[in-house]
């Protein structure tokens, strides 16, 4: 088959969950034999144009076919823009099925409609709950909600409860596949060592997006309450959202036990998840975080605020707090300080999530899915 990807913001790329699935599912789909292109975004505010640096005349990855479309770096235009040029490149080459990522880019459903191209959406969360969107920017992602539910030959979500919605809402039935992950090599402090002065089990992680709905500020709040000597190390970037990092950076200062390395990867990635004493999700909304499945995958115990996207993953492996409660939070934090015994074996964790997230099981079901919808072109 002939496949367009287009939703994310560049691949190869770990800037968020949707550019970690975008690569993953399209790499495996041409080991499998299919021709995939994907469309990048090109970067315009500085963060992505350091993203960008190595990949400008990245055609070709993995033997995936790279087209990068141009885009404005205004917020709330950005997607649209680059959505919009990147539906236009695809209808005119003749791909068997266009495969859209998040709701913002399937606002564009309504033109593949129109020139009757089969296409599939993958809803990585309901994104017009977010925090950093205004009002405008709000509907018109729920605008792209509705071009799914109406255009879409099939939708992806990720979680139990998104497909609960989608049926509540719509009366739309959609199809779940979770995210997946792999078994990783674990790696000594040497790295984090050097850079941070961070050694194993001294230090608390989060890992993602510095933006309003990860909850950072609830995390901050209770850590600063916490009597330890042990570190919290805060890793990612911005999202549009520089006033909520700043905030961040101002709480953080408050308090040396806080690490701020900003946007990591590579082996420093891989160090500081082997050798963090827990995991933190704060989050107010998710999806499928990619974080948490890789923090399992480490066998690392996490304390997850009790969403239900993060309690359905983490299931009995995971120390629930109350969303948005920096008091319960701290106390969760000082339980596993105090109670070592309160950790969760990391032998069963990592059974656990591998069992359940296979990128295996995710290529083939997707793969089936454009099988089921091409034939159904054909009748």
């Amino acid at each position: 088959m002939k496949i367009a990807m287009i939703g994310h913001k560049r691949i190869p790329s770990r800037e968020g969950g949707v550019e970690i699935v975008v690569e993953e599912l399209s790499t495996r789909l041409v080991e499998k034999g299919h021709e995939v292109h994907v469309y990048n975004r090109k970067g315009n505010n500085v963060q992505d144009r350091n993203a960008d640096k190595d990949k400008k005349k990245l055609t070709e990855y993995k033997g995936v076919k790279i087209k990068t479309v141009p885009t404005l770096s205004q917020k709330g235009l950005e997607a649209l823009v680059y959505s919009f040029f990147a539906t236009i490149m695809a209808i005119f080459k003749k791909y068997d099925v266009i495969h859209y990522h998040a709701e913002g880019p399937a606002a564009m459903l309504w033109l593949t409609h129109l020139f009757r191209i089969k296409t599939v959406v993958t809803i990585h969360g309901l994104d017009w709950k977010r925090a950093k969107w205004g009002k405008i920017a709000k509907k018109y992602i729920k605008f792209g909600e509705k071009m799914a539910v109406k255009y879409a030959d099939r939708i992806i979500v990720l979680s139990k409860s998104v497909q609960n919605y989608f049926k509540e809402e719509y009366g739309r039935e959609t199809e779940f596949i979770p995210n997946g992950i792999e078994k990783p090599e674990f790696a000594k402090a040497e790295i984090i060592k050097e850079k941070y002065n961070l050694d194993k089990d001294e230090y608390f992680l989060y890992l993602g997006r510095i933006v309003p709905e990860k909850g950072v500020h609830y995390l901050l709040d209770a850590f600063k309450k916490v009597k330890t000597d042990k570190k919290l190390v805060i890793s990612g970037g911005a999202s549009h959202t520089n006033d909520y990092l700043e905030l961040i950076k101002e709480k953080a200062k408050k308090d040396d036990r806080v690490i701020m390395t900003g946007f990591i990867q590579g082996k420093e990635l891989e160090e500081m998840f082997s050798n963090c004493y827990a995991y933190c999700l704060p989050s107010d909304i998710e999806g499928m975080p990619i974080s948490l499945l890789e923090a399992m995958s480490y066998g690392k115990t996490c304390i997850v605020s009790d969403i239900p996207e993060n309690i359905e993953i983490a299931g009995e492996y995971a120390i629930p707090f109350k969303m948005g409660n920096s008091q319960d939070l701290k106390k969760k934090i000082e339980k596993i300080i105090n109670d070592k015994k309160s950790l969760f074996n990391e032998n069963e964790i990592q059974q656990y999530i591998l069992g359940i997230c296979d990128w295996n099981n995710v290529v083939r079901k997707t793969e089936n899915l454009y099988t089921e919808i091409l034939k159904e072109k054909k009748k």
